[in-house]
């Protein structure tokens, strides 16, 4: 950066002369800046609501970081098949396997009985 220009007013108003790029490069460190500090938001955000929530394993992030959904990775987590968990919940392998590729949404007692039988939080089953 230059050495800035400061130039009085007939006012008393101090007026700072800076060179565009120089200027420009000011500008994109203040946008950079909001963004960091929107995603500090959204991350302190996400902690707060963590607290009251069960954290996942991490086999079961990693899974899905991995690109599994929810639902996969934790039968995944359970070492259970498609068909073990269907038959122990009461429906067939294919709606399992609709409901792990997010094509079908489970109803709430299905929710319920996927936790049961995955043995985890109510809330780790997404609807």
């Amino acid at each position: 950066m230059n050495a800035p220009q400061i130039i009085k007013t007939s006012t008393g108003e101090e007026l700072v002369v800076i060179p565009k790029a120089d200027y420009e490069a000011l500008l994109r460190a203040a946008e950079e800046a909001l963004e960091d500090a929107a995603d500090v938001a959204i991350y302190d955000e996400r902690k707060t609501d963590l607290k009251t929530e069960k954290a996942l394993p991490a086999d079961v992030t990693m899974d899905v970081l991995r690109g599994s959904s929810r639902l996969k990775a934790l039968r995944n987590w359970r070492k259970l098949t498609q068909a073990e968990l269907a038959a122990t919940i009461g429906v067939s392998q294919g709606f399992l396997s609709d409901l792990e590729s997010n094509r079908r949404k489970p109803s709430e007692q299905t929710s319920s009985m996927l936790a049961k039988a995955l043995d985890v939080p109510s809330e780790w089953i997404e609807r």
